[in-house]
């Protein structure tokens, strides 16, 4: 638990200070670090402990016991200033510097809310970049009565019950004076407005749904969580507030044959028993075209080859990945009789195991065959 200040310090008068002194300091210093004006971070701790002094030294009972035994004598009168003295921090709060609304004054425009939208695209289209073409269901201003609420040819009228504030004030008087607070207008429900005639289109919101088409372009490189955001194009404000944005979140479908891990992608390349004993250069599928690799005699299931720059763009197309390939051996289902008698002669082989390796026997039958 932090502890307190000395109370005499925060409103920086003497401990011998009269009321009168006491008070002035308060308001000199609630103004100073009033959250309306001082937009400092520790602004509106600084003013509760202000507040909170002030509760304690302009109580005579309360200053006498603070000044004998501190605040653990205050028994808690001086302590959490959230609700001392009958009113809450929101009330203390619009004492000060525009606390009340203006006679006469609309509230304040409202920006429309920011919109998600998922969307799928495949690797060849994160490989090269894409337009798509979206359908996103939204709030836009309603174009019968341009945003207003009311019918065409109407117009709304100022609430005369706030008097177009959309906020009414109220005060209290307290040990502190008189303050005020400041709640939304019952009558228009704070918009400071009352439609007598609302628009048939819209029902007087201002706002129809709407579901227009929209560009999202899509540029090379990008990857699963991509975010893409689209300024203005989440829903409507209102009172002729901004629009909101729109954020489209990627995702990339799995492919069928291979793998991306960032710039790099991975692809399995099954051979023949054949290929991978005597060698052989075969025909690589990259993303859009195809590549040739040497396969070199007695390649064993799993070893790694890389092709340099056959993989994937970076982001706008800066540098560009690998393609990582796989080679895996494929054992043969169906056999002539001439290669069954050819692979009985060669598992009948007495060559020694240390001298001859799988591939090298095999090969030596194959070409001396």
């Amino acid at each position: 638990m932090a502890v307190k200040r000395d109370y005499y310090e925060v409103l920086s008068v003497p401990r011998s200070a009269a009321l009168e002194d006491i008070k002035k300091s308060y308001r000199r210093l609630a103004r100073q670090y009033h959250p309306d004006v001082n937009k400092t971070s520790d602004a509106e701790e600084r003013f509760k402990e202000i507040a909170e002094a002030y509760s304690v030294l302009s109580d005579e009972t309360k200053r006498a016991q603070y000044d004998r035994f501190g605040v653990d004598g205050l028994n808690g009168a001086g302590a959490d200033f959230g609700g001392y003295a009958g009113f809450d921090m929101g009330d203390l709060l619009n004492q000060f510097f525009g606390g009340a609304p203006r006679s006469g004054a609309h509230p304040a425009a409202e920006r429309g809310a920011d919109m998600r939208f998922d969307l799928q695209i495949t690797l060849e289209e994160a490989a090269t970049g894409v337009e798509k073409r979206i359908e996103v269901p939204r709030l836009r201003t309603c174009a019968a009565c341009e945003g207003s609420g009311a019918a065409p040819g109407t117009a709304a009228e100022t609430c005369p019950t706030c008097r177009g504030a959309g906020q009414l004030r109220h005060t209290q008087q307290t040990i502190l004076g008189s303050f005020s607070s400041v709640t939304p207008c019952p009558n228009c429900q704070g918009t400071g407005r009352i439609i007598r005639e609302r628009c048939h289109s819209c029902g007087g919101e201002g706002r129809v749904p709407e579901e227009d088409p929209l560009t999202v372009r899509i540029p090379q490189g990008v990857e699963e969580g991509t975010r893409i955001q689209m300024r203005g194009e989440g829903e409507s404000g209102q009172r002729g507030g901004p629009s909101g944005d729109l954020y489209v979140f990627l995702h990339i479908e799995e492919h069928e044959r291979f793998q991306r891990r960032g710039k790099e992608l991975y692809v399995e390349m099954p051979i023949s028993i054949v290929q991978a004993a005597l060698g052989d250069t075969v025909t690589v599928p990259t993303l859009f075209d195809t590549e040739t690799l040497h396969v070199p005699a007695g390649t064993q299931t799993g070893t790694p080859f890389r092709i340099r720059e056959a993989g994937m763009p970076g982001l706008h197309g800066r540098g560009r990945g690998d393609l990582h390939v796989t080679v895996r051996v494929v054992t043969p289902t169906s056999l002539t009789d001439r290669q069954r008698d050819l692979l009985r002669e060669f598992a009948g082989d007495d060559a020694p195991e240390e001298e001859k390796g799988f591939f090298e026997r095999i090969k030596e039958r194959l070409v001396g065959d």
